[in-house]
């Protein structure tokens, strides 16, 4: 408790002052523990130690809110480019393996072995494979759990509900230590896409499942497609999709770490996230809009520009000319006759193709079930989401708390706040 005309404790209304914001921001301060509240004998309302309080005033936020601004070294986007703790995501997606671009991603080092197009790339001896490696009793666990989810449900449906349930099942889940979160990630996605069922087969059968130093992409494959497989386009993608900065599910994922939440909580956040209709869906309605575009481009595109609604899987945010993960995959896609398509479409539009748009034309030209571009994008972004929730973990806790402003009734005899 201050001493009574303690001079080095100031009032509510001197903090509010001093750091040029309202008292109600105060208030929020206190509760993400930022400043510490006192009491004096004889006086009403709060004290705040002058020092605290300048030690918060020489902070480089913005005090007019409470939300911090999140700083990362993972992914910039920049030029109308998209890198990866400094390297290029479009030569990675073609040069490394999706594990080593999540041991770069989680651990900030260079992984050693050889890159994707070496002879040995998929040998079992590197320790960046063998983190997406799942045990026997993982994989049967997840099937369970995804033998649960109702007929026509989504494979992201089927996603969430798994991963809920090895989080469960996992006693250590609250080592948050980086050893234990990056094996906890690896096992999780390595899990959920052994785990997923056959496009040609209902149930799986464990005896067909791809041996554990496929790569990711090859291991997913037939979960998504009967075609001949093409892992190197569905491990480009995967590369692709890893992260992209501060999207809505990155966010929901981080403030879950903020909370100090375990990996499978921060997953299940932005898998939550994910599942909104203007995030993760948008792979699936780029894909909708390109099967009606097959068979006559320009009709498809004059009623989707009659309905008055923005051309699905064109355009970007960001991006201003040109979305880096679009030229990649519809570059492995070589001459098919989709690229043509889009490319009919693009001509008439002022925007260019966006990688929602790249993922469904490899759904139209590998024959993909319908809802795989969601899935595909969620069990990619689980590697982002990780590395977002290892730089959360390393951050001081509970450092959102956004300033709510009541806008209600105040009524009488209401407590005093301050």
């Amino acid at each position: 408790m201050a001493a009574e005309g303690d001079e080095n404790y100031l009032t509510t209304a001197e903090v509010a002052r001093r750091l040029q914001v309202k008292p109600e921001t105060i208030y929020a301060y206190v509760s993400r523990g930022l400043l510490t509240s006192t009491r004096a004998r004889g006086r009403r309302g709060s004290l705040f130690s002058a020092t605290e309080v300048e030690r918060l005033a020489s902070r480089s936020v913005d005090h007019s809110g409470v939300v911090e601004r999140i700083e990362s070294q993972l992914t910039l986007l920049e030029n109308d480019e998209l890198y990866y703790r400094g390297h290029p995501a479009s030569r990675l997606a073609t040069t490394w393996t999706v594990e080593q671009v999540a041991h770069l991603l989680w651990t900030a080092r260079t992984p050693e072995g050889p890159p994707r197009n070496a002879a040995s790339a998929a040998s079992p001896a590197s320790s960046a494979m063998a983190a997406f490696a799942g045990s026997r009793e993982g994989v049967e666990l997840a099937r369970r759990a995804l033998g649960v989810v109702p007929e026509g449900a989504r494979l992201t449906d089927g996603l969430r509900v798994a991963v809920a349930v090895l989080g469960a099942a996992d006693a250590l889940r609250f080592d948050l230590s980086v050893p234990a979160v990056t094996a906890a990630a690896g096992r999780l996605i390595g899990t959920l896409v052994t785990a997923l069922p056959d496009v040609t087969e209902q149930p799986p059968d464990p005896g067909d499942d791809a041996p554990s130093d496929a790569t990711l992409g090859a291991r997913l494959w037939s979960k998504l497609s009967a075609e001949p497989p093409r892992p190197e386009v569905l491990d480009a993608a995967l590369i692709l999709l890893a992260d992209h900065g501060l999207a809505v599910s990155t966010v929901a994922a981080r403030v879950a770490a903020s909370a100090r939440a375990n990996l499978y909580a921060v997953i299940s956040a932005g898998l939550g996230a994910l599942d909104g209709q203007y995030h993760g869906a948008a792979p699936t309605l780029a894909y909708e809009f390109l099967q009606r575009a097959r068979q006559d481009p320009l009709k498809a595109l004059s009623d989707q520009l009659r309905s008055g609604e923005p051309i699905p899987g064109f355009g970007h945010k960001i991006y201003q000319q040109r979305d880096p993960r679009a030229d990649v995959l519809l570059g492995l896609l070589g001459d098919h006759p989709i690229v043509g398509t889009i490319a009919a479409i693009a001509e008439r539009t002022p925007t260019f193709p966006n990688s929602d748009l790249a993922i469904a034309a490899v759904m139209d030209a590998y024959n993909f079930r319908p809802d795989a571009g969601d899935a595909l994008f969620a069990l990619a972004r689980m590697i982002g989401w990780t590395a977002h929730a290892l730089e959360e973990y390393a951050a001081p806790a509970l450092r959102f708390r956004a300033m709510g402003v009541y806008t209600g009734q105040v009524l009488s005899g209401s407590p005093d706040r301050t």
